[in-house]
């Protein structure tokens, strides 16, 4: 079992499903959090996905970016994790597992 990490500070959760369905009002809320300053998204809660999870991904550490932060993303699933690196996404991610 792997280790679950501490969030970061004014970190949010990613929910408990990130899947084509329900990606445009995830990253819309994480779109508005980090906007409000948050810096990070814990992905623990995480349990059903797809590919569209790793677009939100990385919009979220796109738009923090553009505000001149960094986004870290913390307890990524290692079933995501292996999705990022199959379409060789991983290296842009800022994430610990």
């Amino acid at each position: 079992m792997s280790e679950v990490l501490s969030p970061v500070a004014n970190c949010f959760d990613s929910g408990a499903t990130l899947t084509h369905a329900s990606t445009p009002a995830a990253l819309a809320a994480g779109l508005q959090r980090i906007a409000a300053g948050a810096n990070g998204v814990d992905c623990a809660p995480l349990a059903q996905f797809d590919s569209s999870a790793l677009a939100v991904l990385l919009a979220w550490q796109r738009a923090a970016q553009a505000r001149g932060a960094s986004f870290e993303i913390v307890n990524l699933p290692a079933g995501l994790a292996s999705l990022a690196q199959a379409y060789g996404v991983d290296t842009l991610l800022s994430a610990r597992h």
